[in-house]
């Protein structure tokens, strides 16, 4: 038996109740994620629900293009992000084994290609 666990996470980031403060879609703090590392990250609605998890070759830019893009699983969905985490894992085969573990270990809500036995 494979055993996994989930990487631990290098930046937590919080809507704020103002977010006329951010033009990041109401995330002050979008600096702390790193452009130039890839990894893991994770959308969480305000019960602390994982809503989706993603994999990136560089995070800040992939994770912006969720908030804009119209082909993204999360396009009709992106008010309910109150929270990000990242976690930065530099191998593309293990960010591709995480995001599928957390999506089925965890039930992220919108990574429906990802879970098995949907």
């Amino acid at each position: 038996m494979i055993n996994i666990t989930i990487p631990e996470l290098d930046v937590t980031i919080h809507k704020q109740e103002a977010p006329e403060l951010s033009h990041i879609y109401g995330f002050t703090d979008f600096h702390l994620i790193t452009r130039e590392k890839g990894g893991i990250f994770m959308f969480y609605n305000g019960k602390d629900e994982l809503l989706f998890v993603g994999k990136a070759r560089k995070l800040r830019q992939r994770i912006k293009k969720h908030f804009e893009d119209t082909v993204s699983p999360m396009k009709n969905h992106r008010d309910e992000v109150v929270k990000i985490e990242v976690a930065i894992v530099d191998d593309p085969v293990d960010r591709e084994i995480y995001e599928t573990y957390i999506a089925n270990k965890l039930g992220a809500k919108y990574n429906t290609e990802k879970i098995a036995g949907k």
